[in-house]
Formats: C-alpha cells, structure tokens, sequence
C-alpha cells in the first residue's frame, strides 16, 4: 500500500484581502502505488507543495483524505505517519558528523547504539558516504549534503518518503548527477517516494509517473512519455519541453487517427489519441521541434556552413508538398542538435530541431526550407482544451 489522495481541497485565508479566501488546492486525487516514485509538477504557486506539506502532516486538507499504509491520516501530526521529508535546505544538524546525523532518528528511537552504529555503516556503504563519516556538514559539498540528509531519511525505513525540491539549491551540473543517484538509491530501497519540482528535466528522469498541476488542479497524470508525448491539453503541452501549436478543422476521422486540413490549407493526417473528433470541429495540432523534418527549397543567400537536402519519410525535397515553407531566421548550434526559428507567415515562428548536425549538416540564416512531418509524431487536441 502507498498514499492515496481522496478529493484534497486546501483553502487559506487571502493575505491582501481580509474575509476572501484563496484556494491552493482544487479536489486532488490520486493513487501512488507502493514502490512507485510520483512526481509533483508544475509552475510557482500551482498547489504541488501544498499537497506534499498535507502528505507529511504540516498542513491539514480542508476537505478530502490522506491514506497513507491503508491507514487514515487526516488528523495525524507529521510524527505520527510513517514518512520521512527530505527538504531543500537539507536540514543537517552542523554540529554533529556525517555519521551522527544519519543515525539520529534511530537514536531518538531509543534503539541500541550497536544496532544504530550498523544500520549506519549499512546505509553510508549503500549511499558511498563511509569515507565522510567522521566529516562536518561544513566540509562538505552541496551533493554530499544531500546524500547525508537522503540516508538520515532512509535510515528511518518510512513508509513513504518526500521531497520537497531537494535539488534546487545545486549547480545545474549536480543536479543532473544527483537526480540519477536519487532514483537510482529509491529503486534499491523500494520505498514509495513523492517528489515536488518546477524542473522538467528533474520530473522526467526520476519519475514513474507526473502529477502536472496548474492553479490548485490536476492537468495531467502520466508517464514521462505520455505527459512529453501526448499531453492531454495545451497547458501541458506547453509546459513541458517546447512545442508547435498548429491550427486546423477535422475533415476525416479514421480507424486510426484523423485528418485534418490545416488553416493555410494543407491536409494531413495526425494522430487523435483515441479522442473522439467530428468532421468540422476545430483542432489544435501538437509537434515537438525535433518531430518536424526539414528539406532544402533553395536560398537566396549565401551560407558559408554545410546545407543540406534533407529528404524524411514521406517527404521529397524534389516532388513532395511541403506541409509549410519558410525561411530560416534564427540558427542556435549547440554540438548534438540544432536549433532552428523558421518564419512562415505566422505569428509566432516554427521551432524546429535536428540532431547530430556534424554528420548531417546543418542550415543557414537565410534558406528557404520546406517543412514537415509523419502522422505519428502529431496529435490533436480540442483548440478549447
């Protein structure tokens, strides 16, 4: 058994405008199954922390359940569930070692300081602090920091453990590493985690599944792949990576996907994601930039690099339509792929991507590209979703 939310609702009173109120958190539900590691995600002020703080006990749900265990925890104090927080601040004692802090949940226990001592050295050889036992927080790097304030939670073998942005106050470079080392130290021990972010990056690489949130409201619940991939609606499709956003009117729906003529006039066929569309409704078309292919339509500038033809699937730079048409504006090289704004015509320009620019080649500010791309890798929404 993990943690299930039942309909969470928190409602604080409104700081600027006394006798209003605010709601924080809009009937939140779910089911975090035990093992799983779910995360919380979404912009500054969206409600994810709130609903981690209303998990451990530091704020009550002003209507709604928390189960934790199978067990009802609504009016639990935070020392009462079986959850261990690994806060942002790391929260390490600066008086006491490496090896001090890891144990002193187990000492608060009152547990013998033989089974302390090797439950210590158990946890510090999993997590490669035994040769900082004997360190000061003080003479340790942001990383270690956090690796000690993770084992003093593990130590405790919660239920459940939480993360309140634990990596934010880490270089980007860290971040990366530490990511990977935390779920990597969650899928030894097995202990159901919930993690709260604002990183994307940080949600897609430690997580079984995200909790997108917007204003208090679940958008989306998801795997990495289908949030990225087939986000349900334009806020999530926005908010994670970057996207194209095209907008046309269903002309065919099919056994498999749909048809859909575009508002420049060119039809092509997209995926719906089983959503059930009509002839005539009005959609929004969802491409990542690194789904749209790109072939050579000739410049009137010289480019002083390699370009390119490049032919895709389903696509000739020679007898093939072009899906759209415009001209490189913006080139951003950045080793393994390369960034391109295109202007069309359109109000804001295309975002397209390609990767391994050494061996492909790459475009210039000035050429005129056709543009396209394959049925699977676009799907539509409702244009209100």
């Amino acid at each position: 058994m993990g943690v299930k939310l039942v309909n969470i609702t928190k409602v604080f009173p409104d700081p600027h405008h006394p006798g209003r109120e605010v709601v924080a958190v809009r009937k939140v539900s779910i089911d975090v199954k035990e093992g799983e590691f779910v995360t919380f995600l979404g912009p500054s002020g969206c409600g994810k922390t709130t609903t981690l703080r209303i998990i451990s006990g530091f704020e009550y749900p002003t209507e709604g359940e928390v189960w934790i265990s199978g067990k009802l925890v609504n009016n639990d104090p935070p020392n009462k569930r079986d959850t261990s927080m690994v806060f942002q601040s790391y929260a390490i004692f600066p008086h006491l070692s490496v090896s001090q802090n890891i144990g002193f949940g187990l000492e608060l226990k009152g547990l013998p300081k033989e089974t302390i001592r090797a439950e210590t050295e158990r946890i510090m050889s999993v997590m490669n602090l035994t040769n900082l036992a004997n360190r000061r927080p003080d003479q340790l790097s942001g990383g270690q920091q956090q690796r000690v304030a993770l084992a003093r939670a593990i130590i405790n073998k919660p239920s459940v453990l939480l993360f309140d942005e634990p990596l934010s106050n880490l270089d980007a470079k860290l971040r990366e590493q530490m990511r990977l080392e935390i779920r990597k130290i969650q899928r030894t021990f097995g202990i159901t985690s919930i993690y709260v972010t604002h990183d994307q990056g940080e949600a897609m690489t430690v997580s079984d599944r995200i909790v997108v949130m917007n204003e208090g409201n679940i958008m989306q619940i998801g795997t990495p792949f289908e949030i990225y991939s087939r986000p349900l609606n334009r806020f999530v499709a926005d908010f994670i990576g970057r996207v194209n956003f095209f907008e046309g009117t269903v002309t065919t729906v099919k056994e498999q996907g749909i048809s859909v003529r575009f508002t420049h006039g060119v039809e092509r066929d997209v995926d719906s994601c089983s959503r059930d569309f009509r002839p005539g409704e009005q959609v929004l078309v969802v491409v990542r930039p690194e789904s749209l292919k790109l072939f050579s339509k000739g410049s009137d500038s010289k480019s002083t690099g390699s370009t390119v033809n490049k032919d895709s699937e389903g696509v000739s730079s020679k007898t093939g339509q072009a899906f759209l048409e415009g001209r490189i504006d913006k080139v951003v090289y950045l080793g393994s792929v390369c960034e391109y704004e295109i202007e069309t015509g359109s109000e804001k320009p295309v975002l397209a991507v390609t990767h391994n620019p050494i061996e492909e080649g790459f475009f210039q500010p000035g050429d005129f590209v056709g543009i396209d791309f394959t049925p699977i890798s676009a799907h539509a929404l409702p244009q209100n979703g």
